[in-house]
């Protein structure tokens, strides 16, 4: 890894630099879309993420659940995808998502709850989807997971065994490998998240000023901030930057319309250009929102509920509903929140002694370094260029890190980014293909696990890198998908945790995995790094997402 960025000097200078077009819905259907998805708010540079609970007692017959938006729309309003302004720094923003739990409280019938996708309706801590995403196995907490295991969650109640068949109920256990005699877990985290507020403002100070007016405000409401985390994405030559110091949130889906009509077309460019497929990044509109066509060529299912008055006042529509409901999920998304606990010290130190040990066994690997070896567990350098063989790819046309390119041509034999590396694992684009031929096909079947990312870090810096000062920082990972299972859940279980990935053999993500070996390949021989757990989960769950109307029906609750 060099000194600086690999940008050109002339691209690299204070003269105002062309930005790339990016995607937007067209009106009216922009103000049914909440802000957060279209833009997440890259411009506006701070944030306070206030994790709320309902405390007020469980009653299905509770009427009233929904005022306390009411309140909250007087001093944080919900930003809309058409507020273009949004972008400007001095701008406030603010989105607003639900656990499984807090619909519940909202008062969401039964009826209406049980419409929405498996993933979300057991959470994130269910005990299978613990195993799947590497949480926890066997009924031990990983080393990826802090001490004790998550402190939030929605604490989604799990099924009694009494409510599962016998013969699933025995699946189940032979799967998990468990001498259990329940399939679920017992256990709950120490604080309830029921939904997620997010206010975006220009700066640090303003954003907490913010949040204490909000708090203030839904308290006597019976609505409490149990956790709070001051968020942060400062850009950088074009980009933010993790607490590791690497460029991060270079890699997005676009989306398009599989079926564009020409006089009303849903998206187009910032630009106002039309929306055209591309084949690196584009995906089906329907994996980000709710209620359109996905990459199955089906339109994204999503929750229902009666078609009511106050249903239809709201603005609620009636497309891709059985007879006598509402598309209540039309528009909306399905939001992955983790916390997850960066550990700037241990990462490093643990580079520099893989580093120190390589070149003492080899003198003559003068240019291996803590800063070498942290590329390649990323695959990318610390300015976000592709690592090659034959060094960097060089800049896009707008002096960033390019981006559209296949693994197939750009580096086969993953002589330059390692094939297990993290960019590798999160997204292997046609890297999996066993030779050109196949390189267009599996490209199109990775793009069919893409999310769309709008997380930001958390903490301050460390003063120092090799220095563990004991602060709490990390990453306050948030993705949009509208299939938990197909996206979010496939890319961790099937390709950043998976032991046998293009060809390796017992190793996970270097970067979000546990610890164990990395292997980079190099010629003549391979090296194989031994990596330490530098990242740990501290809480999350699974979240809903609701379109604008969505949230003014359960304001009406």
């Amino acid at each position: 890894m060099g000194k600086g960025s690999v940008t050109s000097p002339a691209l690299a200078s204070s003269a105002p630099r062309a930005k790339p077009p990016s995607w937007r819905l067209t009106a009216p259907n922009d103000s049914k879309v909440q802000g957060l998805v279209v833009s997440g708010f890259a411009n506006v540079p701070s944030a306070q993420a206030l994790f709320l609970c309902c405390d007020w007692p469980d009653d299905p017959n509770r009427v009233g659940g929904g005022a306390w938006l009411n309140e909250l729309q007087l001093v944080a309003p919900i930003t809309g995808a058409e507020k273009k302004d949004a972008g400007k720094k001095s701008d406030p923003a603010a989105s607003l998502a639900f656990t499984f739990t807090g619909l519940q409280k909202m008062g969401l019938s039964a009826d209406a709850l049980a419409t929405f996708s498996q993933p979300f309706r057991e959470g994130m801590y269910q005990e299978d989807r613990l195993r799947r995403l590497g949480d926890r196995v066997s009924e031990k907490w990983q080393d990826t997971v802090i001490s004790g295991g998550p402190r939030w969650s929605g604490n989604v109640p799990q099924r009694n065994v009494a409510d599962v068949p016998k013969q699933l109920w025995e699946r189940t256990l032979l799967d998990v490998g468990s001498p259990s005699e329940k399939p679920e877990q017992e256990w709950t985290t120490d604080i309830t998240v029921h939904a997620l507020l997010v206010l975006y403002e220009a700066s640090e100070q303003a954003a907490l000023d913010w949040a204490r007016k909000v708090e203030e405000r839904l308290l006597p409401c019976g609505v409490k901030v149990v956790h709070r985390l001051p968020l942060e994405l400062l850009p950088d030559n074009g980009f933010g930057r993790e607490h590791f110091g690497f460029a991060d949130g270079i890699s997005q889906p676009i989306p398009f319309e599989e079926e564009e009509d020409p006089q009303a077309p849903l998206l187009v460019m910032s630009d106002g250009s039309r929306v055209k497929k591309d084949k690196w990044h584009s995906v089906p509109l329907g994996e980000i929102l709710i209620g359109h066509t996905n990459a199955h060529h089906e339109k994204a299912p999503g929750p229902f509920v009666a078609a009511e008055d106050k249903a239809s006042a709201s603005g609620l529509e009636p497309s891709g509903a059985p007879d006598g409901l509402l598309n209540f999920g039309l528009n909306g998304s399905y939001l992955v929140v983790r916390e997850l606990r960066q550990y700037v010290g241990a990462f490093w130190n643990s580079l520099e002694e893989n580093a120190a040990r390589i070149r003492a066994h080899d003198p003559g690997a003068t240019h291996v370094t803590a800063e070498w070896l942290a590329e390649r567990v990323i695959g990318r350098t610390i300015d976000g260029h592709l690592l090659c063989p034959a060094g960097p790819m060089k800049p896009d046309q707008y002096g960033l890190p390019e981006n559209s390119f296949g693994f197939k041509k750009a580096d086969p034999d993953s002589l330059g980014c390692p094939a297990g590396s993290h960019v590798r694992r999160a997204n292997p684009r046609d890297g999996l293909a066993k030779d050109m031929a196949s390189a267009t096909t599996l490209l199109n079947a990775a793009n069919n696990h893409r999310i769309l990312r709008r997380g930001r870090k958390y903490g301050k810096p460390p003063a120092q890198r090799t220095v563990d000062d004991g602060a709490e920082r990390g990453l306050l990972f948030m993705c949009l998908n509208t299939d938990i299972a197909r996206q979010f859940e496939f890319v961790q279980q099937t390709w950043v945790l998976n032991r046998n990935f293009a060809t390796l053999f017992d190793e996970t993500d270097p970067l979000i995995g546990p610890k164990g070996g990395f292997t980079i390949q190099e010629k003549p021989l391979r090296r194989i790094v031994d990596v330490k757990t530098f990242i740990q989960l501290a809480g999350g769950d699974y979240f809903f997402l609701p379109s604008m109307p969505a949230l003014r029906y359960l304001a009406k609750l």
